[in-house]
């Protein structure tokens, strides 16, 4: 019979990573399970906006938290979850190599998935020209000419990094401002290597064996047409727990996890944290998950004793 441990945090990203270093201080018997350490921080290419860590990349950012966590004995599993039932007060859990493992207590930290375009030519182009993090394939495009489609934050970061080692970038957002912090905007307007499209969308990205141009819904300095070498897309990300499908949590009209002021859901033994939920005032930043990852370790710590 599988051992029943106290908390199986699933997600290895700051919501996660905070979670269990509060979960060790407080002797929670838990284990910690995450395909990527970091999630998504990790492919980010500049980090200063997170209190006393300045000028650092997302890479280094994520490592230097995943060391904390092993500092108290925890172990990172680099595996999925596919699957969650509730059996009587148990969860149990498959793994992707299909074993079972079974906790008291679950937290869902799991964070969001990048968001598509959806175009048709955008699947064809897929890692011939398209791409969804500017970090891990940036390399690729040095001194060539690319397209960032989006305003985010993680948009801007992206075009900036990339005009670090391409020779021109695009930024390609359908509004007529930015929606990233004055802070990043400002970088993009004092960039000469960056020019921004604004009031298009991509309808169609072209090209033969590879990405050679997007065009875009309306006319733009005379043309539909942009020619490039990349495109990279960051149009904003949903939330991703399918694998919970089976705890019929209450979400909200976004798909987030609703939870209460102490993490917890509408699930009896199941919190959530991070950008997977409607906490924080939908303020999605690292410091806003860390904050909940640590809250929703304080309520299941009182939650077990109870128990």
């Amino acid at each position: 019979m599988n051992k029943i441990i106290d908390l199986i945090i699933i997600g290895a990203g700051p919501s996660g990573l905070s979670a269990s270093i509060y979960a060790s201080r407080y002797g929670i018997s838990h284990e910690i399970y995450g395909k990527i350490l970091g999630g998504q921080i990790s492919e980010t290419h500049h980090i200063d906006n997170y209190p006393g860590m300045e000028d650092m990349s997302g890479f280094e950012f994520s490592q230097k938290w995943g060391h904390h966590v092993e500092k108290y004995g925890i172990k990172i599993n680099p595996m999925g979850i596919t699957n969650i039932d509730k059996k009587d007060d148990v969860f149990e859990l498959e793994l992707e190599n299909k074993k079972i493992v079974k906790t008291k207590a679950i937290l869902l930290a799991t964070g969001t998935k990048r968001r598509k375009l959806g175009i048709t030519s955008e699947e064809a182009f897929s890692g011939k020209g398209v791409s969804y993090c500017a970090t891990c394939d940036g390399f690729f495009y040095r001194g060539k000419t690319v397209a960032v489609v989006g305003g985010s934050d993680s948009a801007a970061g992206a075009a900036l990094y990339l005009a670090g080692i391409c020779e021109k970038v695009y930024v390609v957002y359908r509004k007529e401002t930015l929606r990233c912090e004055p802070y990043w905007t400002k970088m993009i307007e004092e960039n000469e290597k960056i020019e921004v499209v604004y009031g298009a969308n991509i309808s169609e990205i072209a090209g033969s064996d590879k990405v050679e141009k997007i065009i875009l819904d309306k006319d733009w300095k005379e043309s539909r047409e942009i020619a490039v070498d990349g495109v990279f897309i960051e149009v904003g990300s949903d939330p991703e727990f399918s694998f919970a499908k089976n705890l019929s949590l209450d979400i909200d009209e976004g798909g987030y996890i609703k939870i209460n002021k102490d993490c917890s859901t509408n699930v009896p033994g199941a919190w959530a944290a991070g950008d997977i939920t409607d906490g924080s005032d939908k303020f999605r930043q690292v410091v806003t998950a860390a904050a909940e990852g640590a809250i929703a370790a304080r309520s299941i710590f009182n939650w077990l004793k109870k128990g």
